[in-house]
């Protein structure tokens, strides 16, 4: 063989490979910029939906009177208002409407953890028993009056307390069998139906007036929102939520698998669990102010990966988006839709939830999972 052809037919393969790996370069730049464009698309949309949440309401007031409103508040020499706008704004309905979009992020991001540690699309913070567990400790507080914290904390200390216990409950009982997908599903389905057999034997016990307040407080709702709860709940996130994004590598490991998570040096037990006890931080700390709020956790992940795929650098806030745009418009609806009287959002986000479930049902979900 001639060397010379044999030293262009290596440079024709090194220059072949070369454009390939251009080629992949490029393609995996046009995905990140249309993943950063449906985030930036995102923003604008939970933006405009915010200022048209606030103007909504018996006193009628404009969204540009909202904008302003609020921007008056931190630049007062550029943005002027009105002292009745400022009251409807920042007294009544600012404070609800941002609830609604951290409480949705919150959720959203917490189910997609769910879902990448457990491998399962079906995989909720709820499916932990957690609903289950908050539900109990606020019935307990509201029927019996007994629990840890006293005063008007006491429904709320008693969800927040009783949601973190159910969370260890399960990694108790997972511990037990080994930390596996499957021992903690079914670890939390056990945890789930007992703290529901608990709450519906406090409801069998409670007075009539009792067991409605327990009913509604389950429905969920953003009308006990305060700028007090705001804060805590934006706290909860600013500390959780990076952490999530920033160690996404390990999920994305973790969903090839335990063994090949395991090859490339992820510790599996130690990483689930860190995980499960993250989630279940944030979604105890938004449950316990807003009640039972269900389908933001399983249907933001699903519409996410659909939208940018299954990358859990981009999935997580991705999913955070999605469920603040999404919690943020059943709210709304949830106000508008039979004014003046304000359904609890809980409803709101079921009737939306069981569609696009019966719509992932008819696509079989093979595209995206």
């Amino acid at each position: 063989m001639d060397p010379l052809s044999g030293h262009n037919a290596v440079s024709r393969a090194l220059k072949l490979d070369a454009c390939e790996r251009a080629d992949l370069g490029e393609q995996y730049r046009q995905l990140t910029g249309r993943k950063v464009l449906i985030f930036l698309v995102l923003i604008l949309a939970i933006t405009f939906l915010a200022g048209v949440a606030v103007t909504l309401g018996s006193a009628e007031i404009g969204i540009m009177d909202v904008y302003s409103s609020i921007l008056a508040r931190f630049f007062p020499g550029d943005f002027h208002s009105t002292a009745f706008t400022d009251m409807i704004v920042w007294d009544l309905r600012l404070h609800r409407v941002l609830m609604s979009i951290v409480a949705g992020m919150g959720l959203g991001a917490a189910g997609a953890v769910m879902q990448g540690i457990l491998k399962n699309p079906l995989a909720s913070p709820f499916t932990l028993g957690i609903s289950s567990a908050a539900s109990f400790g606020a019935a307990l507080a509201i029927i019996l009056g007994a629990g840890i914290v006293a005063g008007s904390w006491l429904v709320i200390g008693n969800a927040f307390i009783f949601a973190l216990l159910s969370a260890f409950a399960v990694y108790g009982l997972a511990k037990y069998k080994g930390i596996s997908s499957e021992t903690m599903i079914l670890a939390g389905i056990a945890i789930m139906y007992l703290f529901s057999a608990l709450t519906s034997l406090l409801q069998y016990a409670g007075k009539s007036e009792q067991v409605h307040e327990v009913v509604f407080w389950m429905m969920g709702s953003l009308g006990r929102s305060s700028w007090e709860t705001v804060g805590m709940v934006i706290t909860i996130l600013v500390i959780c939520l990076p952490y999530l994004i920033i160690k996404s590598w390990d999920l994305n490991a973790l969903g090839a698998g335990d063994e090949t998570a395991q090859s490339l040096g992820v510790n599996v037990e130690r990483t689930r669990v860190i995980y499960m006890m993250t989630a279940s931080l944030i979604t105890a700390s938004i449950i316990c102010f807003t009640g039972t709020i269900g389908f933001i956790d399983l249907v933001s992940p699903h519409i996410t990966r659909m939208a940018i795929g299954g990358d859990h650098r981009f999935l997580l806030p991705g999913s955070a988006l999605v469920g603040a745009l999404l919690l943020l418009g059943a709210d709304t609806l949830a106000r508008v839709i039979m004014a003046p009287v304000i359904l609890p959002v809980g409803i709101m986000t079921s009737f939306l939830g069981v569609p696009f479930f019966v719509y992932l049902f008819l696509r079989r979900m093979r595209t995206y999972w």
